[in-house]
């Protein structure tokens, strides 16, 4: 019987407030905008999700698994505007099947501008998995997939992973199955 691995990727990005040169406030962030959406989004989606998840896992007795890729950032804002939701994953990090990845903490580019804004970003995601999930993630994921054979090199020479989940394109994969594992030049 063929295995099928579901993940999930979870990020919500923070919003700026209006902010113009003629500011002298320093707060760059519209923490209203950031509570409301987060709890909307909370109630109509992660909640429901979560919970339908979480039962299937139970109704299959653990034969049901999924990973999940949360951003460091939303689970800040998560902490803060929506705790009921932290509890549900919670829940599901306690049930053995459920697995989370490594990402940047801040759904970033970073590796693009500089290497070492993004292992600290790497490390900082780590701890927070390790804090709120009792988990060492031992796969990674960029962000938006973005990977090329440098990346492949830097996450290895972290020594913390096993693997990097990249995207299964056609314009990238060419001719290649994204049915195998692939490992990089070098």
């Amino acid at each position: 019987m063929p295995s099928v691995c579901f993940y999930f990727q979870v990020h919500q990005p923070v919003r700026l407030r209006h902010y113009t040169v003629f500011d002298n406030n320093h707060q760059y962030f519209d923490d209203h905008k950031n509570g409301s959406i987060c709890r909307k989004v909370a109630n109509k989606c992660y909640l429901p999700a979560n919970r339908l998840l979480l039962d299937t896992i139970r109704r299959f007795d653990g034969r049901f698994r999924i990973a999940y890729s949360i951003t460091g950032i939303l689970l800040e804002q998560l902490q803060e505007y929506s705790p009921e939701v932290m509890s549900t994953f919670d829940a599901l990090a306690r049930t053995g099947c459920v697995e989370f990845l490594a990402e940047t903490y801040y759904h970033s580019l970073s590796f693009l501008y500089s290497r070492n804004e993004f292992v600290e970003q790497i490390n900082k995601h780590i701890d927070t998995i390790k804090y709120y999930f009792g988990q060492t993630p031992r796969v990674f994921r960029n962000t938006e997939l973005i990977y090329n054979n440098d990346l492949a090199n830097l996450i290895e020479s972290m020594d913390k992973f096993d693997a990097i989940i990249t995207e299964g394109a056609d314009h990238v994969l060419g001719f290649r199955s994204p049915n195998f594992v692939y490992q990089p030049k070098g």
